[in-house]
C-alpha cells in the first residue's frame, strides 16, 4: 500500500521511462474524490483495460450519461500516445474482486479467479484505457504496447512494486474482458523493463490479440447450479456472458436473456437447441456445455476459445 502519486510526481516517473506523455486540459484536479467522499488510496496496483472503440479520449474524460469522467488515469491512443486523463480517483475499476486486491497488495501470483464483485478498485488502483476494439481482430500497434508497458513500470518502480501489481481488468471483475491480449506476457514484459535502467526501453512487441477463453468445468458447474438457484444467482459471470452472446449471435437466444452472468433455464434451452444443431440426441442435448459443443460454438460465433 502507497500513497497516490502527485500530479507532478507522475509526469515525472512517466517522463523518466522513456515516455512522451500528453496534457488533457485540467486532469490534474479532474477526480471523483469530492463527489464521492472517497479519496483516492492507499494504492496497491495498476489496471489495465481497452476501451472497446477508437477515438475515444474525450469519452474517457468526460465520462458517459450513466459514469462521469474520468474514466481512467491515462490513455493511450493507437497513434496519439499517451494522454493524462486524471489525477485521483477515476471511474475504471469499479466492483472488483476483494481476493484479487489482495493478492495484488501482497503481490501473489498466480492471481485468485475473479468470482465476486465486493470491492471498490477504484479506491486502489491506477488506470489505463488502451485505445482498442477489444475484438481480438483489432491489432496493438507495438509504438502503442511498448507504451502501456512503460506505463505500468514507471508506476511500479516509483512505489518499488514488482510486476504482480498488475492486472487486466478481466481479472479483478467478473464479466470483464478488457485487455484483448494476455496478461501474462504482459507482466513479462513489465518485470523486463524494470530489470533496465529507467530511460532505457526494453523490446516488447505487441502480441497478437487473442480471444477471451471459457473454463470448460466452471460453466458447466454453472449450467448445473444457476436454473435452480436463487433468481438472479450467478456462478461463473464472465463465460457465461460469452457464450449467451455467442448463442445470440447465432440466432439459439433471444437478447433480453442474455447479459446477466446467470446460466438459467432460458440458456440451458438455447445452448439444447445449439447441440441439437450438431447433431447430439437425447441426453447428449440436454443444454450442459460439453467440450466439442463449446468449443464449435466458440469457433462458430468467433467469440472465445475454450480452456478444458
Amino acid at each position: 500500500m502507497a500513497k497516490p502519486l502527485t500530479a507532478a510526481k507522475m509526469l515525472a516517473v512517466l517522463k523518466a521511462e522513456g515516455l512522451t506523455v500528453h496534457e488533457h486540459s485540467g486532469w490534474k484536479t479532474h477526480n471523483r474524490d469530492d463527489e464521492t467522499g472517497k479519496p483516492f488510496g492507499p494504492v496497491i496496483g495498476v489496471l489495465i483495460h481497452h476501451t472497446a472503440g477508437h477515438g475515444d479520449k474525450e469519452v474517457c474524460f468526460n465520462g458517459r450519461s450513466d459514469l462521469p469522467g474520468p474514466l481512467c488515469h491515462g490513455w493511450l491512443g493507437k497513434t496519439e500516445g499517451l494522454w493524462m486523463i486524471g489525477n485521483g480517483r477515476a471511474n475504471h475499476a469499479g466492483a472488483v474482486d476483494l481476493d484479487v486486491l489482495n493478492a495484488l497488495r501482497a503481490e501473489q501470483s498466480p492471481l485468485p479467479t475473479d468470482n465476486q464483485a465486493n470491492a471498490d478498485g477504484n479506491d486502489v488502483l491506477y488506470g489505463l484505457e488502451i485505445e482498442n476494439l477489444g475484438n481480438s481482430e483489432d491489432p496493438y500497434p507495438d509504438a502503442q504496447y511498448r507504451q502501456a508497458v512503460l506505463w505500468a513500470a514507471a508506476i511500479c518502480r516509483a512505489h518499488g512494486w514488482s510486476e504482480k501489481s498488475v492486472a487486466g481488468h478481466k481479472e479483478c471483475q467478473p464479466g470483464k474482458i478488457d485487455p484483448s491480449f494476455d496478461m501474462d506476457d504482459f507482466r513479462a514484459a513489465v518485470k523486463k523493463q524494470l530489470a533496465k535502467t529507467p530511460g532505457t526501453t526494453a523490446t516488447t512487441p505487441a502480441p497478437t490479440p487473442s480471444k477471451p477463453r471459457v473454463d470448460l468445468s466452471r460453466l458447466i458447474a454453472a449450467a448445473k447450479t444457476d436454473p435452480g438457484a436463487k433468481q438472479g444467482h450467478v456462478t461463473y459471470m464472465a463465460g457465461t456472458n460469452l457464450v449467451e452472446a455467442a448463442l445470440v449471435k447465432l440466432g439459439y437466444l433471444g437478447k433480453a436473456y442474455a447479459g446477466d452472468g446467470s446460466f438459467g433455464s432460458t440458456t440451458v434451452t438455447a445452448y439444447g437447441k445449439w447441440q441439437y444443431h450438431l447433431g447430439y440426441r437425447g441426453a447428449d442435448a440436454n443444454g450442459i456445455p460439453g467440450n466439442k459443443s463449446l468449443a464449435e460454438l466458440g469457433k462458430k460465433s468467433g467469440l472465445f476459445t475454450v480452456v478444458a
